[in-house]
């Protein structure tokens, strides 16, 4: 990177610690550092709830999920605007009716102890788990760029958002997230502004979605019913509908944005506002993926993204074998291009034959440039057993360094650690906040001071700071990002979702039948992870509604039981 870009990044990062740390100085009590006195308008509730769930890997990995597989994953989202209707319908008038700090104080109001506790345990630890993602994410770019070694870039992002979460709390999150998304817009519009200049003169914008389509990256609504496959429309829709539930209505770290709000109008006006405009924001993304991948039909584009790995096979025993492979997949894509300037003719022409042999064509030549990438995966494996083979975070980060103008190249990295800084940030906050509340003061320290409650908010921040850094040591070899934190996630928000439509709607089922239900429903859970092949959105479904056949059984069992 240039000396401008250096500037650009640093400046910008170092300006958002300094102003969360500012605005929000002389924090002396639990409820202006958790909640950020409850006094959040709507329009920061939708950007906080936007920023907490657009972390870096959101625009780090999402555009290299859309040039390795098309714009599929989007159909992930489609639930979500149902959730938020049903969200705002329910689970907000209670949390702010009773005025909780966490969404698991209520289970205890509802069951009793052990269920708040045990939905409390389950939310640590996989969103401890999950801010290790969001910490990793940047720090591939700063590896990357720096040829650093990754655990060392970790601590580095991770200490910056410990500094500033710790010093302010709920408040500095929301202060800051105000920024991070105006730099992330302006730095995801400055990318898709270069990808179109890069066009070639003659291939116009609609040239480019056609190539796009017919080479199967605009594939973003499938309606065919596969059990097996990840994403389509029924799996977006049920799986994204109750996966969204659980997320936004029992994931602490997206209650407390809206527990923050004024009041529950403003609240839901938030959750609302995220549901119409969080769609629209993943397909101009993941579109944005898709024309990188035409971009690269016209240059040719590094047979390993990972610039690190590609040196470190090079220097290596196989160093001959990987450049013969370059050289077989640059002649390859040189076969590419021609064949997609036939395929254009062809379409200009309507020439209706010639363009279905076009692209007969170009499937199998991309089906022997993939044979090649495998190939090349296959030795820097062999030349590193530690490396990960899978290169799909890194395709956007490369496009950036290389392609974009200076300054440019250090706003959009700006806004892809910004977009890691706010996400991670509510995380640790919502950690804090259900380790202290639910745990601490609940179980350990009854009647201790606001002061005193402050304090160990502080350290509990510091401590699921440095636990989501020790992860993401360890992370960089779970796949794409934008996959791998999903699945996390739907491990265990089918059952936690379950506990919550139990309290909210079947007054009957008490405290017991629920608790035990959702310990076998995980159980289930995780067994479909380990032992099946079902894609992880149905985890969510599966979770939820197997809590509640076992509750209501259990109920009934004790019910025959207690009639004898």
């Amino acid at each position: 990177m240039s000396l401008p870009d250096w500037i650009v990044l640093i400046g910008f990062l170092a300006f958002v610690v300094i102003y969360g740390v500012w605005k929000t100085r002389g924090k002396n009590n639990i409820q202006d550092y958790l909640l950020a006195s409850r006094a959040t308008p709507w329009y920061m509730v939708t950007l906080s709830i936007m920023a907490t769930q657009a972390s870096a890997i959101t625009f780090l990995s999402t555009p290299g999920q859309a040039y390795s597989d098309g714009m599929r994953f989007v159909q992930f989202y489609l639930g979500l605007p149902i959730a938020m209707i049903i969200l705002s319908v329910t689970a907000v008038p209670i949390f702010h009716r009773l005025r909780v700090f966490t969404a698991y104080e209520y289970l205890e109001q509802r069951f009793d102890l052990k269920n708040r506790i045990l939905g409390s345990v389950l939310f640590l630890i996989q969103r401890g788990l999950a801010a290790g993602f969001t910490i990793l994410a940047p720090a591939l770019i700063l590896s990357v760029i720096l040829g650093w070694d990754i655990r060392f870039t970790v601590c580095i992002i991770g200490g910056l958002v410990i500094v500033y979460t710790t010093t302010g709390g709920s408040d500095a999150v929301n202060k800051t997230h105000l920024l991070q998304m105006i730099i992330i817009t302006a730095g995801m519009f400055a990318a898709f502004w270069v990808i179109l200049r890069l066009l070639p003169p003659d291939v116009s914008f609609l040239d480019a979605t056609h190539i796009a389509g017919k080479m199967g990256k605009l594939n973003a609504i499938t309606f065919d019913f596969d059990w097996k496959d990840r994403y389509n429309f029924w799996s977006g829709l049920l799986g994204g509908t109750f996966l969204a539930l659980s997320y936004f209505g029992t994931d602490q770290s997206q209650v407390q944005r809206y527990l923050s709000g004024k009041s529950i109008a403003q609240s839901r006006m938030g959750l609302l506002a995220n549901g119409v405009v969080k769609i629209p924001m993943q397909f101009s993304i993941l579109f944005a993926g898709a024309m990188i991948f035409v971009v690269y039909q016209f240059v040719t584009p590094p047979l390993f993204f990972n610039p690190v790995e590609t040196q470190n096979v090079k220097n290596s025993a196989f160093a001959a074998d990987y450049n013969n492979l370059e050289y077989k997949f640059t002649l390859l894509h040189e076969q590419k291009q021609g064949t997609i300037r036939d395929m254009l003719a062809a379409l200009h022409n309507q020439d209706q034959g010639g363009l279905q042999t076009s692209v007969e064509q170009l499937q199998a030549l991309s089906g022997e440039e993939k044979t090649i990438i495998k190939s090349a995966g296959e030795l820097i494996i062999k030349a590193n057993p530690k490396a990960d083979g899978n290169d799909t975070n890194y395709i956007f980060l490369s496009f950036v360094i290389r392609f974009l103008p200076t300054g440019l190249v250090g706003l959009v990295l700006a806004a892809i650690l910004s977009a890691s800084m706010s996400s991670t940030a509510a995380e640790l906050n919502a950690l804090a906040s259900t380790t202290v509340v639910d745990i601490y003061k609940r179980m350990i320290k009854k009647s201790g001071s606001d002061h005193h409650y402050l304090l160990v908010s502080r350290l509990a921040t510091i401590f699921w700071g440095l636990y989501a850094v020790a992860f993401a040591w360890f992370a960089n070899r779970l796949g794409t990002l934008i996959e791998a934190v999903n699945i996390l996630g739907s491990l265990f928000y089918g059952a936690i979702l379950g506990i919550f439509l139990i309290a909210f709607y079947f007054k009957r089922i008490g405290g017991v039948e629920t608790f035990w239900a959702a310990i076998i429903a995980e159980i289930l859970v995780i067994a479909c992870f380990l032992f099946t092949d079902i894609p992880y959105l149905w985890y969510n479904v599966i979770g939820c509604l197997a809590l509640l056949f076992i509750a209501h059984l259990v109920k009934m069992c004790r019910s025959l039981l207690l009639a004898r």
